[in-house]
């Protein structure tokens, strides 16, 4: 069967692989959309964080022995243990002055993981196997579906939408918002804000780091796999609104999906798709689309 003179199973397969591309893509602007829209840091580390993910899960498994699924839970509590560090050291000093410096910030420490990572590993990736338990395809009749891609995008929808949840309709949410907005406010209830920002920055980053560990299996693990993503990532988040949440996760899955269905109709495209299309946004609602108009 074919559409458009194109075979239905090699579009079906560019498909799902702009699904799980989009997956990351939702995943990681989330993390900037979480860190920015509540702390007002653009932390142009988050690529390394990922980075810093991935290879937390490939060192387990090397010299410790951890399974995938144990990483899974372990990589992200040390990514966002470092982050924390980050931001109680360097980027709390940061807040009331312009985005220019957090910005600068986070590029010199990119810059410092990934040159540590290359000094050690070299250029080249590390293998990570799919665990057992994931392994193989499912025949849908039409194509074979890996079982890995197909959990990877489940995982990553239910990570963004509990995120969401959590963020814009609990309470807990509520607390994290107003402490930005109005801090003395928010401390006058017996809250502590420093500690709530720091949480909130540490969660962001450990959002990239899961996403690291997803991304593990999928792509070789690299000290340069952060900084072939990022550009790309900050384009989702500026196609959906600086700091809007649900506009990270849906503009990420979508744009993943288009950039999908370009490889399949005019290849040559695939690699700028999401930068015109974020240029024609910006034009039309330089908020973005999910964005609040200042």
């Amino acid at each position: 069967m074919e559409i458009f003179g194109i075979p239905l199973q090699a579009m079906m397969s560019q498909l799902l692989l702009g699904l799980v591309n989009g997956s990351f893509y939702a995943m990681l602007s989330l993390g900037l959309a979480v860190i920015f829209g509540l702390l007002n840091v653009i932390n142009f580390a988050h690529g390394a964080l990922y980075m810093l993910g991935a290879f937390s899960a490939w060192m387990g498994l090397t010299y410790f022995g951890l399974n995938y699924w144990v990483m899974l839970v372990v990589g992200p509590l040390v990514v966002g243990a470092f982050g924390i560090v980050i931001e109680k050291t360097m980027l709390r000093w940061l807040y009331k002055l312009d985005h220019l410096y957090g910005l600068l910030l986070t590029f010199g420490i990119t810059l410092m993981l990934e040159g540590i990572f290359r000094s050690i590993y070299g250029v080249s990736g590390q293998p990570f196997s799919v665990p057992e338990a994931l392994a193989g395809a499912t025949n849908l009749g039409f194509m074979f579906l890996p079982n890995y891609r197909a959990w990877v995008v489940v995982a990553s929808l239910v990570v963004c939408f509990t995120t969401w949840f959590v963020i814009e309709k609990t309470k807990l949410g509520s607390y994290l918002r107003a402490g930005t907005e109005n801090p003395r406010l928010v401390e006058a209830f017996g809250i502590n804000v420093p500690l709530m920002v720091t949480l909130t920055y540490g969660f962001g980053v450990a959002l990239a780091g899961f996403a690291g560990v997803l991304a593990a299996p999928v792509i070789q693990v690299s000290p340069l796999m952060g900084s072939n993503l990022i550009i790309t990532v900050f384009a989702v988040v500026v196609i959906g609104g600086m700091g809007s949440i649900m506009g990270s996760i849906v503009t990420g899955l979508s744009l993943g999906i288009i950039e999908g269905l370009t490889r399949v109709f005019y290849p040559q495209l695939s690699a700028t798709v999401v930068f015109i299309l974020m240029a024609i946004v910006l034009m039309i609602r330089p908020a973005g689309l999910f964005g609040k108009e200042q």
